[in-house]
């Protein structure tokens, strides 16, 4: 697996290969849907997962593991993405962009994919690691 970080303004970048599928995050502080006075940060996070194999695959279920600042863990699990259970071609990729409230000014996420392909054989597929920020409070 290869993981791959770097930095765009306003925005956090991360890459993580398996084998067979590759997924790559960029998130970003939604300032327009956050609330700092009330304690709320809204972040938005775009994925694409892209199949590198030579059979279609189906994107199942997703399990996150979300951490604020404080070091409090939320597990969010569920059927598929933004209420789809995509089928990728091979070559084919799937991009969707989610959101994500935190209580903190900061925070991570990572994550995987349950994906099975064509041929009825399930796998996982990690989601890489990837910061929520909100650019406004770095130090």
């Amino acid at each position: 697996m290869r993981l791959e970080r770097g930095g765009m303004d306003k925005s956090s970048v991360a890459k993580q290969s398996s084998p067979n599928v590759n997924v790559s995050v960029v998130s970003r502080y939604a300032p327009e849907r956050s609330n700092p006075a009330k304690g709320l940060f809204f972040f938005l996070y775009t994925i694409t997962v892209t199949n590198h194999s030579n059979v279609a695959v189906q994107l199942l279920s997703r399990h996150w593991v979300i951490t604020d600042a404080h070091g409090e863990v939320e597990e969010v699990k569920g059927p598929g993405v933004v209420g789809k259970q995509p089928r990728l071609s091979p070559r084919e990729s799937f991009e969707y962009t989610s959101g994500c409230p935190l209580g903190t000014s900061f925070g991570s996420m990572h994550g995987w994919y349950r994906m099975i392909t064509q041929d009825g054989v399930e796998f996982s597929v990690p989601i890489p690691g990837f910061a929520l920020r909100d650019p406004r409070n770095m130090q």
